[in-house]
């Protein structure tokens, strides 16, 4: 095709859309536009469908509602391009720019091409590895299986997308909007999620295995059977229900509380040694006596639980909310608590009661030797005869808390908040 000929074909589909006369929609399907100059053209409902745009400029674009389906648009420029509702299953985005486009309800799912002779069917899905999404408007669009493998989406809206069994693997997502995102069996493997807005997303099955999601917002993600080993979650405001966890864990969990409410009567104590436990949310629960060593409770959610006397030493409790939890009596020995939050928790003794539930006289603290408690929130909890002995408490805040016979021999204090709060007498440290 000539340059006249486009032109003339652009011209006559530009009075179509403005339905002026000697106007006709373009049909340019499976035409060689290789590096064509097509900058800010109106192509809106263009046939377009297996047209070779690779390194085509179309930047500015109208290409709302035009049938792109398996077109070639390898490394081309459609930044700022406007892909409202356009048809895009099967195209080829490998390597292009979309930074700021607009690609709101946009349809990236796989699609059938006949193939050979026979007619043959090949299914093929969207490829949009590599590509420059930064910016993108992608609300409601459809990116189920795509390619996004290494692709760059950063502060991207992707707002109630679907997005089942896509590939992000690799991904730069900083700020991407996923609110409400269907995201069931994808995979975010080592992609970057810095700050990105998962609220309600559907994350049901999906990979997370090595990613990063430094502060980003879950609340309300549903993560059921999903893949979280080794992911970076500081910071990250990520709670997973009980339910969500494998069925072994919900099971010693059920058995567990079942032995509570029946003094022992049936059901058994929790064994979840070494378990990852890492942002479930057991707030208000009661797992007292349970054996929680070694475990895994990174960012997990235990607000008003009831964990007197359990076994919880040498777990990693980073980021943890332990606020008016009580645990009396518990071993957190050389447990990681590192910005763990206890405020207002009862960190004190218990007295010991006999077989026959009469006091023994005897009080049994709380164990946090060799406890690192860097930059905790300890704001008035009450450490009332707890082991503090090498405890690292640098730069937390104990503003109120009460330390009343504690042993704080060679405790680290440095830069901590004691502000308000009820030290032991010396001969205790």
């Amino acid at each position: 095709m000539t340059p006249h000929e486009l032109v003339a074909i652009l011209d006559k589909h530009d009075r179509w859309v403005k339905k002026k006369t000697n106007g006709a929609r373009a049909v340019l399907t499976m035409i060689n536009l290789e590096g064509a100059s097509l900058a800010k053209v109106n192509l809106e409902s263009a046939k377009l469908s297996g047209t070779n745009l690779r390194l085509a400029d179309l930047a500015g674009a109208n290409l709302s509602h035009a049938d792109l389906f398996a077109a070639f648009l390898t490394k081309a420029d459609l930044t700022g391009a406007n892909l409202y509702r356009a048809d895009l299953r099967g195209a080829h985005l490998r390597g292009a720019k979309l930074k700021g486009a607009i690609m709101r309800e946009s349809d990236f799912r796989g699609g059938a091409l006949l193939s050979g002779a026979r007619g043959g069917v090949n299914f093929v899905r969207s490829d949009l590895s590599g590509s420059d999404l930064d910016d993108a408007f992608m609300v409601d669009a459809n990116l189920t299986g795509a390619d996004l493998t290494d692709c760059s989406m950063a502060g991207a809206d992707c707002r109630g997308a679907l997005m089942a069994g896509a590939s992000m693997a690799r991904a730069m997502m900083k700020n991407v909007n996923l609110t409400n995102a269907d995201l069931r069996g994808s995979n975010f493997s080592g992609a970057n999620l810095s700050g990105a807005c998962l609220r309600g997303a559907n994350l049901t099955g999906a990979v997370l295995s090595g990613t990063v999601l430094r502060n980003a917002d879950l609340h309300g993600a549903n993560m059921e059977n999903t893949d979280i080993g080794g992911a970076d979650t500081t910071g990250a405001n990520m709670v997973r229900a009980a339910k969500n966890f494998p069925p072994h864990i919900q099971d010693r969990l059920n058995q567990h509380f079942e032995w509570i409410y029946s003094n022992g009567a049936t059901g058994s104590r929790a064994d979840l040694g070494g378990a990852d436990l890492s942002h479930i949310d057991l707030s208000g629960v009661n797992l007292s006596g349970a054996n929680l060593k070694a475990a895994n409770l990174t960012g997990a959610r235990l607000r008003d639980a009831m964990l007197i006397m359990c076994d919880i030493s040498n777990a990693t409790l980073r980021d943890a909310d332990f606020t008016n939890a009580v645990l009396d009596g518990s071993n957190l020995r050389g447990s990681n608590g590192t910005g763990a939050r206890f405020d207002g928790a009862g960190l004190a003794w218990v007295d010991v009661k006999g077989l026959d539930g009469r006091p023994t006289g005897r009080l049994w603290p709380a164990n946090l030797a060799s406890c690192c408690l860097v930059q905790a929130s300890m704001v008035r909890t009450n450490l009332r005869g707890a082991n503090l002995s090498d405890a690292i408490l640098t730069s937390a805040n104990l503003s109120g808390a009460i330390l009343s016979d504690a042993n704080i021999r060679g405790t680290v204090f440095t830069d901590a908040n004691l502000s308000g709060a009820s030290l032991p007498n010396m001969d205790n440290t």
